[in-house]
């Protein structure tokens, strides 16, 4: 059965940044909008894209109470004949800034897939960031319809010399069923993935490049996927601007 994993719903940071980087509509609303290419689209270190880049965007409308909703869409090509080639993302939380450097963020995302919509799924949300980490967990129970899982990460993010940020993830994916199968014929349910990225602002664009791997081994990637390489470790590049 393939498995899909669909953009994570990392949203504390970017609607935290909204507050400095947005438009202001009125004293309460404010609206932030990205547009970012990356060269290749991983979510919990799978890519989503078949190894090839693609053109993201989202929009943020954030309110001063803490309450935020999110629309988020990006191309992508899960092969096996499925006909999607878009996801379209609903995003909508609460956001409670205890002060500078505590803050927690939950919400409830649904994620869409135009032309097949039998991939699409409901996921509950919590992150919590204190002081530059970060710990997370999000779940759904209607995955492909049929199947819970639990996405529980840890990050950090620092800034280095040059304006130079830093972010650094692990995560753990537990799928709640043995769907990871080995050559042997071993199964298991849960893999670990990481990730650490490098950005920087210039010439007004963030850009960034990121090491992005997973502990799924190429049986276990093509019987999950469909393919044997869309798990291994890769580099990802970005260029992102935020209006």
């Amino acid at each position: 059965m393939k498995k899909i994993t669909s953009r994570a719903s990392l949203v504390a940071g970017l609607v935290a940044a909204s507050t400095v980087q947005a438009i202001e509509l009125n004293d309460n609303l404010s609206l932030l909008i990205d547009v970012e290419v990356v060269s290749d689209y991983r979510s919990r270190g799978q890519s989503q894209t078949l190894g090839d880049p693609a053109l993201q965007a989202g929009a943020t409308l954030f309110h001063s109470s803490g309450l935020y909703a999110m629309v988020w869409t990006s191309n992508l090509d899960f092969g096996n004949g499925l006909k999607t080639r878009q996801e379209l993302d609903y995003l909508g939380g609460y956001l409670w800034q205890i002060n500078d450097d505590i803050s927690l963020d939950v919400g409830h995302a649904k994620y869409t897939y135009p032309r097949s919509s039998q991939l699409n799924y409901n996921e509950t949300y919590a992150v919590l960031s204190a002081y530059g980490f970060k710990a997370a967990t999000q779940y759904a129970d209607n995955y492909e319809g049929n199947q819970s899982y639990m996405w529980n990460w840890v990050g950090y993010d620092t800034k280095l010399p040059y304006d130079i940020d830093v972010s650094l993830h692990y995560g753990v994916v537990d799928y709640k069923d043995d769907v990871l199968v080995s050559n042997s014929g071993k199964t298991r349910q849960r893999y670990d993935e990481w990730v650490a990225k490098i950005s920087k602002d210039f010439i007004g664009a963030t850009w960034s490049l990121s090491y992005v791997d997973t502990d799924i081994s190429k049986a276990e990637c093509s019987n999950l996927m469909g393919y044997d390489d869309l798990c291994s470790a890769t580099l990802v590049a970005g260029v992102k601007k935020s209006f």
